[in-house]
């Protein structure tokens, strides 16, 4: 702000809106002015999140003193002709990047072709290293991914385009490897056991009577899920020592001398405590061993298990979902929340002449947050409402729904 207000080469008026939109943003930061990086690249993100209707102006406003504060700070760090969305490609780059055909291929190429352009690097020089680096500069300057898996993401996109363009830089990028599965292949496993979990797996998909209740079928996502957690288990069972050729059944696999060992490496993969999966798969082995018929002793000795892992199960909610309720309880925020909905509605009322699309999406919202303030189902149920199934009016036409 000092420099701003010493420059020569600055208006008054410049001056005047360049501070006070420090300070604006700043504040709507909430941290002190002189705590608050002086660089564009290290505030851009917070700054984007900023939303108008929280801070109580017209997002005019927000929009006006966010377009103030990327000026004064590239002017400060003296980043003079540089694009407002990065750094323009060189002419090398750009041939190479109009040759890809595949616009999801060019889209992960992108970032890296534009970080190449601004350290002025050729694309005969990019290498593992080069792409190491471009990464840590993503993690540090955007919300991308920045991981193995956007790393293999890159390097698959250029060793594509190595392939099929004669104009591409001949080195390929080394793709990292994936995450190797914990255990022997499946089919290694003895037939006994394969064909019992298929049996019970089949068996998911219909109504089944259990200890004389009856259960509907579960799902496909739910077989899917319960044939992942048996083989895991199986494939930890044998990399902890138990020998495969003695896994020739369910009942092999749910016997207490292998249940306690796996729930144990388990325990010790997680850390200090067990995870929900570990303390889950507990009660799911217990019950499938019900099923099955194993001896008393045995249910017991597992029952043993489950009674312990219990102890570790963490009551209330979890910290990510407390973070939106502290959120919501906040004095004044349910009350937003319920008029929101109108204030949307009037929005997509206006815009509905000129940009239908704009209102028919605002308008959706806006019942979608109406709906929720009342009946709070899960975003799944939300979306496959049915108009003539789920709202209806059971005592005919005056009648409310």
């Amino acid at each position: 702000m000092t420099a701003i207000e010493d420059a020569s080469d600055l208006s008054a008026g410049i001056k005047r809106h360049w501070v006070c939109s420090l300070r604006q943003i700043a504040k709507w930061l909430d941290r002190p002015v002189k705590v608050t990086p002086a660089r564009w690249t290290a505030i851009r993100l917070p700054v984007g999140q900023l939303h108008h209707a929280r801070l109580g102006v017209t997002a005019k406003t927000v929009a006006n003193h966010k377009s103030n504060v990327a000026a004064a700070l590239r002017w400060f760090g003296k980043e003079h002709n540089v694009p407002s969305r990065g750094v323009a490609l060189s002419a090398e780059w750009a041939v190479l990047r109009d040759g890809i055909a595949d616009r999801g291929r060019r889209a992960r190429l992108y970032g890296l072709m534009r970080y190449c352009s601004g350290r002025m690097l050729t694309p005969a020089s990019v290498d593992d290293a080069v792409v190491a680096d471009y990464l840590r500069y993503r993690a540090e300057t955007s919300s991308l991914a920045s991981n193995s898996m956007a790393c293999r993401s890159i390097a698959r996109a250029w060793n594509a385009s190595a392939d099929e363009n004669p104009a591409w830089p001949v080195q390929r990028l080394t793709e990292p490897r994936l995450k190797a599965k914990e255990g022997p292949a499946w089919d290694q496993f003895p037939d006994g056991l394969r064909r019992d979990i298929e049996v019970h797996l089949a068996g998911l998909g219909k109504v089944r009577k259990v200890n004389g209740k009856r259960f509907a079928p579960c799902s496909p996502k739910t077989i899917k899920t319960s044939r992942a957690e048996l083989v895991a288990a199986a494939r930890m069972a044998v990399r902890i020592g138990t020998p495969i050729e003695s896994l020739t059944s369910l009942a092999a696999l749910l016997d207490p001398d292998v249940v306690e060992p796996v729930i144990n490496a388990y325990w010790e993969k997680n850390g200090k405590k067990p995870k929900v999966y570990t303390i889950d798969l507990g009660w799911k082995l217990l019950s499938l061993a019900r099923q099955v018929g194993l001896d008393e002793a045995a249910i017991e000795r597992l029952e043993d298990i489950r009674a312990a892992l219990e102890e570790h199960r963490h009551g209330g909610l979890t910290g990510k979902n407390l973070t939106p309720i502290r959120q919501v309880l906040t004095e004044g925020i349910w009350s937003e929340v319920v008029s929101l909905p109108n204030g949307l509605m009037r929005q997509a009322r206006a815009d509905q002449a000129h940009a239908p699309v704009k209102a028919a999406v605002t308008a959706q919202l806006a019942v979608a947050i109406g709906i929720l303030s009342f009946a709070p189902v899960r975003l799944s149920n939300l979306v496959s409402v049915d108009l003539d199934k789920n709202l209806v009016k059971p005592a005919g036409p005056a009648s409310p729904f």
